[in-house]
């Protein structure tokens, strides 16, 4: 018998990247939840709608991301990222069903000088990274069986908005930008989470939550990234290298994100694609799609 997985936050990008190749796994039954099926602000609703409905796994994408907005906006980004994990947890583990909970590097401060592990100190600089760490802690002390946290970084897609898309826009628009060049980490192409998440999810074993990494391989800047966007997509847009104080943003961004990806490949073993050749992937899509 097929099992069932409930995504929400459906029509963001990892959403979205799921439903795109959820007919590739038969051997699941997909239902995919936005706000207007599963209202994530709500705890009541959340509780009423797994009184009513159940499922074998849960994929939680859903998350408050305006980074920015988060430091005027603390109690709706915490009802997203904290107290709608804590409701799906409760849920989960009412049901005994697994939940995979998307968190980022966000949680961390940034001021490392080597890729963080999942048991690394964690420190927030921000509403938005508090509020995801918030949300985690929710989880692990509920712990329901076969649950998993992973935290990824930089994600794009050729669904929903996000730097890629920004820069293609902009490229075409501009003669040169000025993109950062001190804050370095790794974008995660979503399509690629999303098919190591249905890849790692019969593996699923653990009694207690279990923390993983994941991005694609690889390190560069913001600046290193937009070059590569351009030159793979033939944009003639100069693209110059700018420091964190000369774009001041109301949420601090943590100056260093790569993430250890060891326990992950180790677990499941699994293979990751190099951040370049998925980033050449999705504008292939992004190109098709114009």
């Amino acid at each position: 018998m097929s099992k069932s997985i409930l995504v929400t936050g459906s029509n963001g990008q990892l959403g979205s990247e799921l439903q795109s190749i959820s007919a590739e796994y038969s051997e699941y039954d997909f239902f995919f939840a936005d706000r207007t099926v599963l209202d994530l602000e709500n705890t009541d609703a959340i509780k009423k709608y797994f009184d009513e409905n159940s499922y074998d796994i849960i994929i939680n994408c859903a998350a408050y991301t305006a980074v920015d907005q988060a430091e005027s906006d603390e109690k709706l980004a915490n009802k997203i990222n904290n107290q709608a994990v804590e409701a799906l947890a409760n849920a989960a583990k009412e049901n005994k069903t697994s939940l995979i909970h998307i968190s980022t590097d966000y949680v961390f401060d940034g001021k490392n000088h080597r890729p963080y592990s999942e048991d690394d100190t964690l420190s927030p600089q921000g509403v938005y990274g508090q509020t995801k760490l918030d949300g985690e802690k929710a989880l692990l002390g509920l712990n329901p069986g076969k649950s998993i946290i992973i935290r990824t970084s930089w994600v794009y897609s050729s669904f929903g908005n996000n730097f890629v898309k920004t820069m293609l826009r902009l490229g075409k628009d501009r003669d040169e930008l000025g993109v950062i060049f001190d804050q370095v980490g790794t974008p995660t192409y979503a399509k690629d989470l999303a098919e190591t998440i249905l890849t790692i999810l019969p593996k699923l074993s653990n009694e207690n939550v279990e923390i993983f990494h994941y991005s694609n391989e690889g390190v560069c800047s913001w600046y290193d990234f937009a070059k590569a966007i351009f030159e793979l997509s033939e944009v003639k847009c100069r693209v110059n290298p700018i420091e964190t104080r000369e774009y001041p943003t109301p949420a601090k961004r943590p100056h260093y994100s790569l993430l250890n990806k060891s326990k992950i490949k180790n677990s499941f073993d699994i293979e990751i694609p190099y951040w370049k050749e998925s980033l050449k992937l999705c504008l292939e899509t992004l190109k098709e799609e114009i």
